[in-house]
């Protein structure tokens, strides 16, 4: 099991976004603060039955509206354009230069741009006044696809064998580090986690190509926590609402937890009413009422056997599957043998087991993806 990091937790309950990119080479950022560089946008209005080309009307694979924030020391009477340009090798479509409606405060301006799905982007910016046309800055490269919110224990926080490396040609997987409030490319250790390796890496190398969208993952796993210290009002939650207010909107919750309430004996019934009350309490706050989609993860084979109480939790997670509000994920506890770290690894997954586990992972958002209804927003 991981270290405890509380003094982290507090620090990311009440960190506010940063304000400012470093630019670089591959992350450039002059007059607009937002969106930031890597960032993902969460598409919306993907049908996965109209998504290929021949589709009626032209493939319907969703958009997204693209936040943009900049400041400005002119008068009032400047008129704003943003595009979007396509990188090379990007998925998606240009967006033309498109006058946008901007609401200013002062000498801060915000407005969106309908971006398609897709990506790497270059997001520019540009200012009219009379006949003089100005471009005031530009931001790259930023997606358009698909986000998710991680949470639960050690598995998913980080305490496996390898650290595992994006693979995909254009980094196209990225992760929101929820404390600083940047985005960069998803190789492990993730941002603000334990130092070991994950299994989202490799989950983003195989959805990238099948959703052909970007990947953005916000991880706020803690290893060693049970489902007690998720509970509304506790550091882990206010971590949970740290991330879902980072990430602005996501597909879903991705959960991978069990084996600190094998320890605890903690009973089925107990189980499903905190992961209830959880759940109900985040999608009020967070204004989400996304699906959580749930991991059996209660296996932790060098540290105890305990069929019978691993045995509570997989009952617990069988009765929530099938629950409102939550969606089977994978049943990561089959992967055993060469999957396993032995005494003197990190004792969680090898990286065989993690690159299999991403593997059960993609098929489960995957079923997501093509057989639910979206769920409607908190009102």
């Amino acid at each position: 099991m991981t270290l405890p990091r509380r003094d982290f937790l507090h620090l990311l309950a009440a960190a506010p976004l940063a304000q400012g990119v470093t630019p670089s080479r591959a992350a450039v950022a002059q007059g607009l603060t937002s969106p930031r560089p890597h960032q993902v946008l969460q598409r919306t209005g993907y049908d996965p039955t109209q998504s290929h080309d021949h589709a009626d009307g032209g493939p319907r694979r969703g958009t997204a509206e693209v936040p943009l924030k900049w400041t400005v020391s002119a008068g009032n009477d400047l008129v704003w354009e943003a595009r979007a340009v396509p990188l090379e090798g990007a998925f998606g479509n240009p967006v033309a230069w498109t006058k946008l409606v901007v609401d200013q405060q002062e000498d801060q301006c915000s407005s969106t741009l309908v971006v398609p799905a897709g990506g790497w982007y270059r997001i520019e910016l540009r200012s009219h006044q009379g006949d003089a046309v100005k471009p005031v800055g530009h931001v790259e490269p930023v997606g358009v696809g698909e986000v998710f919110l991680i949470a639960g224990q050690s598995y998913a926080d980080g305490a496996n064998d390898e650290l595992l490396q994006v693979a995909e040609p254009l980094g196209r997987v990225a992760a929101l580090d929820v404390v600083r409030g940047t985005w960069g490319v998803a190789n492990d250790p993730q941002p603000n986690r334990a130092n070991g390796g994950t299994l989202w890496p490799h989950l983003g190398d195989l959805l990238v190509p099948i959703t052909q969208t970007p990947i953005g993952f916000v991880n706020v796993a803690v290893g060693g926590t049970a489902s007690r210290q998720w509970l509304p009002g506790e550091a882990l939650y206010q971590g949970l609402i740290a991330g879902a207010k980072g990430a602005g909107a996501f597909r879903c919750v991705l959960w991978q937890q069990g084996e600190s309430d094998v320890i605890e004996k903690t009973a089925t019934a107990l189980y499903i009413e905190r992961l209830k009350t959880i759940r109900a309490a985040f999608a009020k706050e967070a204004k989400s009422n996304v699906r959580w989609l749930l991991a059996k993860s209660t296996l932790h084979p060098t540290v105890y056997n305990d069929p019978v109480g691993e045995g509570r939790i997989r009952s617990a997670i069988d009765t929530l599957w099938r629950e409102p509000g939550f969606a089977p994920g994978p049943d990561t506890d089959i992967l055993n043998g060469e999957n396993r770290g032995g005494i003197g690894t990190r004792r969680h997954f090898t990286g065989i087991g993690q690159r299999r586990a991403a593997l059960m992972w993609f098929a489960a958002i995957w079923q997501e993806l093509l057989g639910r209804e979206a769920p409607a927003p908190v009102r």
